[in-house]
């Protein structure tokens, strides 16, 4: 691939979605495989003949989707389910983002933004794809009022899913580039403008040599 891939992840309620749309903002080309796996797992989805056969009907929602709380019950109680649920999904997700982040290359991206919530989780199956990883960081506490307040879960349910990814500090360890997301939204449009800058020169000299 020609163009420049950024990596963009962070832990859940880091912000990851108001960074992303900062970046579309300023023309960069969004791919985001949470939306790409719910697509895959909606209403007639290419992966969910699969997830039917390997957890039985009662991961899949009266209308054919999966049933997203039914499967995570399962796949947070046994590591094995869950390494059944991954095995399935994330091949399919990496094909479909792989097509996408070509497809918006070739349509003339200034560059590429992959969301990839568990980026430095997937080892080097991301990392060998994109050319820069980007960490959306922010306070534990920041984090996890975020995602009581919009998705009202228990504070220990998101306790149990934030221990379940990959600390901060291996996610800091992993980053090129940082953008705190402690602040306000302004402060998050001026860090992204920054970076978008960056990127924009790191395409055009890729072009050069290329």
């Amino acid at each position: 691939m020609n163009g420049i891939v950024v990596g963009l992840t962070g832990g859940i309620g880091s912000g990851k979605t108001a960074v992303a749309e900062c970046f579309a903002g300023l023309g960069a080309a969004v791919v985001d495989t949470d939306a790409i796996a719910h697509e895959l797992t909606g209403p007639g989805g290419t992966a969910m003949l699969a997830l039917e056969t390997a957890f039985g009907r009662s991961v899949v929602a009266a209308d054919g989707r999966l049933d997203r709380e039914a499967m995570r019950r399962q796949a947070f109680s046994d590591p094995e389910a869950r390494k059944r649920l991954e095995t399935i999904l994330h091949p399919m997700i990496r094909a479909r983002a792989d097509s996408r982040c070509e497809e918006a290359v070739a349509a003339g991206a200034p560059y590429v933004v992959l969301v990839v919530p568990l980026l430095v989780e997937s080892g080097d199956a991301y990392r060998r794809r994109v050319d820069r990883v980007v960490v959306v960081d922010c306070d534990d506490e920041v984090r996890i009022g975020r995602v009581i307040a919009r998705s009202g879960l228990s504070r220990d349910d998101v306790a149990r899913i934030m221990a379940a990814q990959a600390s901060r500090e291996a996610r800091l360890a992993a980053a090129d580039d940082v953008i705190d997301n402690n602040g306000s939204r302004d402060d998050l449009a001026a860090q992204v403008a920054v970076l978008d800058h960056k990127y924009r020169a790191d395409f055009a000299r890729k072009s050069v040599k290329g």
